[in-house]
């Protein structure tokens, strides 16, 4: 399978060697093994790589003390732990490498932020940088195989999205890799989450979540929809937030009247995930959810856009009680930047004069396929 370079390479190996763990966050088969090879390529006498999925690995990592590290190192001086989040205790072991050894390099990696944040956030506090890997952003594809291709590929992104392995496949090995994906990702990891234990649930609210994409949910309806009370269906939804699966995007307001204050809408991180949790690959045109495809896909762009950025702006989506709406509102220090998203030919939305009138210093846009590149680079 052919390599895509990505961008945060860059911005790890600049890292390296500074006196501070690096954890790598992402979604199982986001590219995060692959780069990490990749990026120790030239330290191979130096290496040793650890996988967490190991039993032996784990039973070795558990109990560590600083005698036992030094035995495991053997002198090498870059030690990555893959799939970092099945280790026990694993903040504690890091910490004690990083406190006690620190010329060596330590380099973990996690597909789910709730295991792997939840076990290095205090014992890590102040010796680590954390990065997320997304699936492959426009821009990595842009830069590995040029613009005009990557924009011509844009209905096969958001039918097919953007995991490297989908990328790189054959087109007639597409949605049985995408559905073996969906299928190992949703309903097998996603489930050794401590306390899920209703599969068919989980089922139901992703397809759910996958229905009802880029429109405004509330814990409220989804428990209508699957059966299930609004405390599980929150902490369904915030075990899929933090497995990758699904993002949030909250409502904008600087308490106008007529604002919703509370509303949230809820995206994928892959587009092919979503699409294959429904079973759904047909074309553009026959289908009925383009905009919210469309919509998916830009903001989903925009934040693997910004991910290097230790400062990224806050993002939200604009709605008044009388349903005027923007789709996506970005508030950073220089002000509010605003956008409406449009996929098909056609007359161009106007901005809703209500959000004009109350942010009249906001810059606005409109984003199309023929002029997204602007948008996302």
């Amino acid at each position: 399978m052919a390599y895509i370079p990505r961008q945060l390479e860059v911005v790890i190996r600049s890292r390296l060697f500074s006196g501070k763990a690096i954890v790598l966050y992402g979604p199982r088969q986001s590219g995060k093994t692959t780069m990490l090879r990749r990026l120790t390529e030239g330290y191979a006498s130096d290496l040793i790589w650890l996988n967490g999925d190991s039993p032996d690995v784990r039973a070795l990592l558990e109990e560590i003390t600083v005698a036992k590290w030094k035995t495991i190192l053997g002198g090498k001086k870059l030690v990555v732990i893959d799939e970092a989040q099945r280790v026990a205790n694993i903040g504690l072991s890091i910490k004690l490498l990083a406190d006690e050894c620190p010329d060596v390099q330590v380099m973990a990696t996690g597909s789910s932020a709730f295991d792997l944040a939840q076990r290095t956030s205090e014992p890590l506090t102040g010796r680590k940088f954390e990065y997320l890997l997304p699936p492959l952003s426009f821009a990595e594809l842009c830069a590995h195989h040029g613009l005009l291709e990557e924009k011509r590929a844009l209905e096969h992104r958001l039918l097919y999205g953007a995991y490297p392995e989908i990328v790189t496949c054959e087109a007639n090995d597409v949605k049985e890799r995408l559905a073996a994906l969906a299928d190992s990702y949703l309903y097998k990891d996603v489930l050794m989450m401590e306390g899920l234990k209703k599969p068919s649930l989980l089922e139901k609210l992703t397809r759910a979540l996958a229905l009802q994409l880029g429109a405004e949910v509330s814990a409220s309806e989804l428990s209508r929809l699957v059966g299930a009370d609004n405390k599980t269906v929150e902490k369904y939804l915030d075990v899929l937030e933090k497995c990758y699966v699904i993002f949030r995007l909250p409502a904008f307001s600087r308490n106008e009247r007529t604002e919703i204050r509370k509303g949230r809408k809820i995206y994928f991180y892959d587009l092919g995930i979503r699409n294959a949790v429904l079973g759904n690959f047909l074309p553009l045109e026959a289908r009925t959810d383009v905009g919210g495809l469309w919509e998916n896909y830009l903001v989903l762009e925009r934040i693997k856009r910004d991910g290097p950025n230790p400062f990224p702006p806050r993002r939200y989506f604009w709605r008044t009680t009388a349903q005027r709406e923007v789709d996506y509102v970005e508030e950073t220090e220089n002000g509010l930047a605003a956008w409406e998203f449009k996929w098909g030919a056609g007359s161009l939305p106007r901005f809703p004069l209500a959000f004009r009138r109350a942010y009249a210093d906001a810059s606005t846009g409109i984003v199309t396929p023929e002029n997204c590149e602007a948008f996302l680079q």
